[in-house]
């Protein structure tokens, strides 16, 4: 492996994209020392002391728009919406595509109409950004993170919403030409960085936690059990996320011979691959997203009035609790179905399939061959979906049963995990591709070993 990375830089142009990819996640990194005018770092920093004992609404709301930004509770800067409304911009148009026929045409038009759907996904993203700037700058007044000179005043809402657009919109801008020019998806690339920023926060607190001696301290509730715990956790999950994230049913494929004169043409057998994880992270985002509103809704109500039965529910939709656990389970189920039907499309995969003369044994190419195709993905999916809610639970409950930080178990699974794994096989499968092509060893064997690791595309 050592003498793979050593090959990494003797290819100018891959070593050129690497280096060049580390520069824009550094830029990155810069502008989170940039803060926004007129609020108040000092408050921001004693919310963030309060981050792994409070699960409110609110503050679950607060680290949902911390993932994506790569920033934390401890401040907040001008990159503080990441590349969120980029990302739902993205969304809105691919959900489009699917009832809109003329933007359904645009897309399969190729690279062309791809470029016209990004350029709109573009404009989209500044209106998304003034809004959900706003909501932020609520959100920040509301709990009293804004100085006292600047609290309420137009040129703080002026100022606020502006860098927070021009900031997402240069992350935007940052993600594409890490697209052109560099190594990956960029958008994907610049989530990743800011996840993994939060690891050293999280080892530290780590560190500050754990207890050595035989003495308990209430203070430092970690022992050497749950530390060994954690390190065993981290790496089985992991390793369930890459062998989930890169499953496949190989449907085969038998293309039908063709005479040329004296010829045949044709014959070969070859694999359709389903993703068992079709839907990838987008069902565990939106479920998590959706399950914010719930508690929100609750908790005002059971400020407002003394209805016991609203006090049962909005202490039943905080994190952790039974009702809670349930519904976003269910909600990922819901979620992992209607995505697999948004992007996986049976039919029109069957007329590929008769339109090149291929067809899968024993079934009628045509409306046969799309409802068995449409029977193992949706069999399939429910799988996915399992592991999905797993992923999704194990966080909550390694912190809930084992008093460990939320801020610790967080890297146990969710959304994030989920980005980190997907991001980093893609980014190892493009450079064993460089590699491979300039007749270099892979991750996983020298020179002519023939191993290399297998993409979602196979």
């Amino acid at each position: 492996m050592f003498k793979t990375f050593i090959n990494i830089f003797r290819v100018p142009e891959l070593r050129n994209k690497v280096l060049f990819t580390l520069f824009m996640l550094l830029i990155y990194r810069i502008g989170f020392h940039i803060p926004i005018p007129g609020v108040d770092q000092d408050a921001f920093a004693k919310l963030a002391e309060k981050q792994n004992t409070d699960a409110s609404a609110s503050q679950r709301l607060a680290n949902y728009v911390s993932l994506f930004s790569g920033g934390s509770l401890s401040q907040s800067t001008i990159f503080g919406l990441g590349v969120m409304p980029y990302i739902s911009s993205s969304i809105i148009f691919q959900l489009l595509g699917t009832v809109i026929p003329s933007l359904e045409k645009l897309q399969k038009e190729g690279q062309s109409g791809q470029k016209k759907i990004q350029e709109w996904s573009r404009y989209v993203t500044v209106p998304l950004c003034m809004v959900q700037g706003a909501f932020w700058l609520v959100f920040m007044q509301n709990s009293h993170l804004v100085q006292a000179q600047f609290a309420g005043t137009f040129k703080f809402w002026m100022l606020g919403v502006c860098s927070l657009t021009a900031g997402s919109i240069f992350l935007m801008w940052l993600g594409e030409q890490i697209d052109e020019y560099g190594l990956g998806n960029g958008v994907s690339f610049l989530i990743l960085a800011g996840i993994v920023a939060r690891m050293p926060q999280a080892v530290v607190l780590l560190v500050q936690q754990t207890n050595l001696t035989a003495v308990p301290n209430p203070n430092k509730p970690i022992n050497i059990g749950k530390i060994i715990f954690l390190i065993f956790s981290f790496v089985f999950i992991v390793a369930g996320s890459i062998l989930i994230t890169q499953a496949q049913r190989r449907i085969p494929i038998q293309q039908a011979k063709h005479t040329r004169g004296r010829r045949v043409y044709g014959g070969q057998r070859q694999f359709l691959p389903l993703r068992v994880n079709h839907g990838g992270v987008m069902p565990i985002i939106f479920a998590q997203s959706l399950m914010l509103f719930p508690g929100i809704l609750l908790g005002k109500l059971a400020d407002w009035t003394n209805n016991p039965f609203v006090g049962f529910l909005n202490s039943q939709f905080a994190r952790g609790q039974f009702f809670y656990i349930v519904t976003e389970a269910a909600m990922i189920y819901f979620f992992a179905y209607f995505w697999t039907t948004v992007q996986f499309q049976p039919k029109e995969m069957a007329n590929q399939l008769r339109d090149y003369g291929s067809f899968i044994p024993g079934l009628r190419p045509g409306k046969r061959t799309s409802d068995y195709l449409e029977k193992v993905m949706m069999r399939i999916t429910y799988v996915g979906a399992a592991f999905l809610c797993a992923i999704a639970i194990i966080p909550t409950a390694v912190n809930l049963w084992l008093g460990i930080p939320f801020q610790i178990t967080a890297f146990l699974g969710g959304t994030g995990l989920l980005i980190v794994v997907s991001v980093a096989l893609d980014l190892v499968q493009r450079i064993e591709a460089n590699l491979l092509m300039r007749n270099y060893g892979g991750f996983l064997g020298g020179e002519g070993s023939g191993k290399r690791i297998k993409g979602r595309q196979y």
